[in-house]
């Protein structure tokens, strides 16, 4: 059973995030657990509405909570998300304060060598951003932008969501049936 973590952070995009649980409980082997900043039930609550605790298909643990089990190593969770991630965030990943469970659940992914994928949805970026990115991935993160892709001719706005997600549920090296380029079908006329 694959273990992964989610830190859902107070940027807009919480769609991102909402789309990655409902693709992650369809999926068999994986024990997930989630986070939530302080601003991401806010901004979930802002652009889709309100949250429901007690319909989530994973046990969400406080960002106050540093007995949860992947604060350790030893509780071997492989991969950790933050999606979305606001760049306040980034930069306290970047600097490795910890100052909450999200920061100290990527904190142990990068100390442990394991999967860190971080999902900025800021724009423009400025050189701080940039530089904190820079960071992360020479720790050994992925960056993953919140940037939608479009060969695949999305119709709805979860199509859209999906190229992303799709994305990061790739990198997470979890099986799925998605758009793959070099279909046969995406060759311009």
């Amino acid at each position: 059973m694959k273990k992964i973590v989610v830190g859902v952070g107070g940027s807009s995009g919480a769609i991102y995030a909402k789309r990655l649980f409902d693709k992650l409980a369809l999926m068999d082997d994986l024990q997930v657990a989630a986070v939530f900043s302080s601003n991401a039930l806010i901004n979930w609550e802002l652009e889709l509405g309100v949250f429901d605790k007690v319909g989530f298909p994973f046990p969400i643990f406080d960002a106050k909570d540093f007995f949860a089990p992947f604060a350790s190593g030893s509780a071997q969770y492989e991969t950790m998300v933050v999606c979305p991630c606001s760049v306040g965030l980034l930069a306290r990943l970047a600097s490795g304060t910890a100052e909450d469970l999200i920061g100290r659940a990527a904190d142990v992914m990068l100390k442990e060598r394991r999967k860190l994928i971080i999902v900025p949805r800021e724009t423009p970026l400025n050189l701080i951003h940039l530089r904190n990115m820079v960071q992360l991935t020479e720790a050994g993160a992925i960056i993953c932008p919140a940037m939608p892709s479009f060969y695949s001719k999305p119709q709805t706005i979860n199509d859209v969501v999906d190229t992303v997600v799709d994305r990061i549920i790739d990198l997470m090296q979890l099986s799925q049936n998605t758009y793959r380029w070099g279909n046969g079908t995406d060759r311009p006329l």
